[in-house]
């Protein structure tokens, strides 16, 4: 009986919310959201935080169906083709899923740039993200809309089969597998390995046959794919860049919407990011733990040790500058957040160590 009772109020306080209104017929406009990944990935989460926050602010006025892998679309190309026609409202991608497109995003895989969480935090929440969408919006003819950027696994660290690594000399002669964009590759070859663009579903097989030495991850897919079984016992935390997760919206529906419910979509996606800034950070510790108990090698590099990788990662801004459309105008954008971001943590730190 006390469960029944309960199970009673609990239904009536809901029907008594917003979200009562979902089954009134109140509904005037439904985002169409996709993520090609699956429900253990730091994109559901922001999304299930952006579908519950948009349904109920918006008192019911705009529904919000989730489709998870690749029913609406396989890849980052045919995924923004979507974005741009409409026939997709929300479409997530890294850097490396938009740079055929937008090639000036692989800015947020230039090494070595952001120190930490707080300080990327503070650059994706600033107006460094307004100036991407700015230039994203320019080069798609008003169709593609930079959202918000989150997070989407933590930081890349450099992991192998064969060595620890601690300085950049320990990477010479690795296959260093990559993405098929050209930065990550010129990053690798600066270190002194070598770079091999390998799909992502076939990586754990070349890890098992040595087609290639290593990858730069972060420790969440690395123990979701189960890369140690395949030999991947070596991990670096040199955290050469910040795993960025790019939202994207169609501009033409975004702007169908009256004014007050494009303030809650705003206000959804900002949740979203506050969400995807957290789950990497919780999931980690269980990754880490895993993967030492399992018998890896957890390798943290000295300030000094850091600093020799940024110094010679350095040619990579160099070559993102000449050979990156926009690259100038993006990477000064960056720089400068980084520096504002810095600087307004300095002064906190003035504040609250004394």
């Amino acid at each position: 009986m006390l469960k029944t009772l309960t199970k009673v109020a609990a239904t009536a306080a809901l029907l008594a919310t917003p979200f009562a209104a979902w089954a009134d017929g109140h509904q005037e406009f439904t985002i169409r959201a996709t993520a090609n990944s699956n429900e253990n990935d730091e994109d559901y989460d922001g999304l299930v935080v952006f579908k519950n926050y948009v349904e109920a602010a918006s008192n019911g006025r705009i529904g919000v169906e989730l489709f998870i892998g690749t029913q609406l679309c396989a890849t980052g190309a045919e995924c923004l083709e979507g974005v741009s026609e409409g026939s997709i409202d929300v479409y997530i991608s890294t850097s490396g899923g938009a740079a055929g497109i937008f090639p000036y995003v692989q800015v947020l895989d230039l090494p070595y740039l952001m120190a930490n969480d707080r300080v990327a935090e503070h650059v994706l929440t600033s107006d460094f993200v307004r100036t991407m969408r700015d230039m994203a919006l320019e080069d798609s003819d008003s169709t593609i809309r930079l959202m918000t950027i989150g997070n989407t696994g933590g930081w890349r660290n450099f992991a192998n089969t064969q060595r620890r690594i601690a300085v950049p000399s320990d990477m010479e002669g690795l296959k260093i597998r990559t993405v098929v964009a050209d930065l990550p590759q010129e990053l690798v070859r600066a270190l002194g390995g070598s770079p091999t663009p390998i799909p992502w579903p076939e990586l754990f097989t070349s890890f098992q046959t040595g087609v290639v030495d290593g990858s730069k991850n972060g420790i969440t897919d690395i123990m979701g794919m189960k890369f140690p079984d395949a030999g991947l016992q070596y991990l670096t935390l040199d955290g050469h860049a910040y795993m960025g997760a790019l939202w994207w919206m169609s501009n033409e529906n975004f702007m169908a919407m009256p004014e007050d419910l494009r303030r809650v979509v705003v206000d959804g996606f900002a949740e979203l990011q506050q969400a995807t800034f957290a789950s990497p950070k919780r999931k980690s510790i269980e990754a880490y733990q895993a993967f030492v108990e399992g018998g890896g090698d957890l390798y943290v590099p000295t300030p000094e040790e850091k600093a020799a990788f940024a110094e010679a990662a350095a040619p990579v801004q160099d070559w993102f500058r000449e050979n990156v459309d926009r690259g100038d105008e993006i990477l000064d954008a960056l720089i400068a957040a980084v520096g504002d971001a810095e600087a307004e943590i300095n002064g906190a730190y003035a504040s609250d160590l004394n």
